[in-house]
């Protein structure tokens, strides 16, 4: 039996049609208008009036405003991020398979041609998404990524941003935020190469526009506000997992927070722990994680760890960690999570950071049917086929009786004719021709 003793006020639908009528709004408006669209939209919501395409120039000037440690980070993290999705290029490849004789299958790896890759700054300087992002896709294949973020407080692009988007190897670099840089990326405004697929998190009105171009795009998830899930069990530190709670909840306040636990000790005393973390944040932060606290934090109490594991699957976070026994035991139940953190030892900052497995995972119950970015996502598993001519006649007779069996003549007749040409005389079945 689970028992709530904090239940969520909102849920992850609670906010977004208001955000889908003002994409909807703006992506006809660029449709129609084109690039001074786009910048019309800049001047007034981000007072931008500047440059667009960013020059190599202006990499290198504000490159060099950075610190030297401040790169070594970001280039240790970049590092991180480039090996393990290489290593996941690495783990599918292209085959050729004889599955009868004269019949030869097979798969292609082809990576799209053109990405786009959005790194918001809003609240915050979002560095990580930038290499989370452009290196994956440059680790699939992609010949062409471009990468766009928000004038950062109304000057140019953030220095560290598009020092991550540079190192990480971005070919080209948009000054523009919001759903106009969406709809840049999709119409290949300012640059002449529309993207393919457009991945990377950004607020309520980017995730609308993605969700409103997906089909004209690919795109990487359906995201939404970030979210954290904590398994915990009696072994758990309660002032690691109240920590852990409230580190995401800072995202926003429209940010989800939930702990499921089998120890009512425990959870009384992170919810003790929660607020008093909260009022000490910087004031942004305070507000953000408050608002979330209050509105989406959830606090479940479960009699097993077989019903945590359930209650976890049901909520098919973001980010789920595990602060329990068994580590073992855990990671072969749960099946419904963007990424997954094992032991107190890891946390989701890491993975958000620095650790490697990327950061832009499914939010809203996606991670039901959804994984995160990964170099698959920009790869396309393109089937092909060749055969023998006597493999064709085997293959063609059993066609064109399912064919006709579907009502399908056309289909047939093309089997016919090749049964006719390379067996002539042939006594075969191939079905009764339809006539009607």
């Amino acid at each position: 039996m689970i028992t709530y003793l904090k239940k969520a006020a909102k849920t992850a639908l609670s906010e977004t049609a208001g955000a889908r009528e003002v994409a909807e709004r703006m992506l006809a408006a660029i449709a129609a208008g084109g690039e001074e669209a786009v910048r019309s939209y800049a001047r007034k919501l981000d007072n931008w009036s500047g440059p667009i395409v960013v020059s190599a120039e202006e990499i290198a000037r504000r490159s060099a405003e950075l610190p030297e440690q401040v790169k070594s980070d970001i280039q240790f993290a970049i590092d991180n991020v480039r090996r393990f999705a290489e290593a996941q290029r690495a783990s599918i490849r292209d085959f050729a398979l004889e599955v009868a004789p004269g019949v030869t299958l097979g798969q292609r790896l082809v990576p799209c041609n053109v990405a786009g890759c959005y790194v918001p700054t809003g609240r915050y300087a979002h560095i990580a998404s930038a290499y989370m992002s452009v290196a994956t896709a440059k680790a699939a294949g992609v010949k062409q990524v471009i990468a766009c973020s928000t004038p950062y407080r109304g000057r140019g692009m953030h220095p560290a941003v598009l020092y991550a988007m540079h190192q990480a190897g971005a070919d080209i670099i948009l000054t523009l935020g919001g759903v106009q840089a969406i709809a840049a990326l999709a119409y290949g405004l300012f640059t002449g190469h529309a993207a393919d697929i457009i991945v990377g998190p950004g607020n309520k009105f980017v995730a609308e526009a993605k969700r409103l171009l997906y089909g004209q795009v690919g795109i990487d998830v359906f995201a939404g506000p970030s979210e954290i899930a904590v398994l915990a069990d009696d072994t758990a530190d309660p002032d690691i997992v109240a920590a852990d709670l409230v580190g995401q909840a800072e995202h926003g306040p429209e940010s989800p927070a939930w702990l499921i636990t089998s120890s009512g000790a425990l959870a009384q005393e992170v919810m003790a722990r929660v607020p008093q973390l909260i009022a000490a944040l910087p004031p942004a932060a305070l507000a953000a994680a408050e608002a979330a606290w209050r509105d989406y934090g959830e606090v479940s109490l479960c009699d097993t760890r077989e019903e945590m594991a359930a209650t976890a699957d049901r909520y098919a976070p973001e980010h789920l960690e595990v602060h329990c026994a068994e580590l073992e035991w855990w990671l072969g139940h749960l099946r419904n999570y963007g990424s997954l953190f094992l032991g107190e030892e890891t946390t989701v900052a890491y993975g958000d950071k620095a650790s490697g497995p990327n950061h832009i995972l499914p939010t809203k119950f996606a991670a039901r049917y959804s994984a995160g970015l990964s170099v698959h996502k920009f790869l396309k598993p393109l089937t092909w086929q060749k055969m023998s001519r006597e493999a064709a006649c085997e293959i063609g007779a059993v066609s064109a009786r399912i064919s006709r069996l579907e009502g399908m003549e056309a289909h047939a007749r093309t089997a016919d004719l090749r049964l006719a040409r390379y067996r002539p005389g042939h006594n075969l079945d191939l079905g009764q021709p339809v006539t009607s």
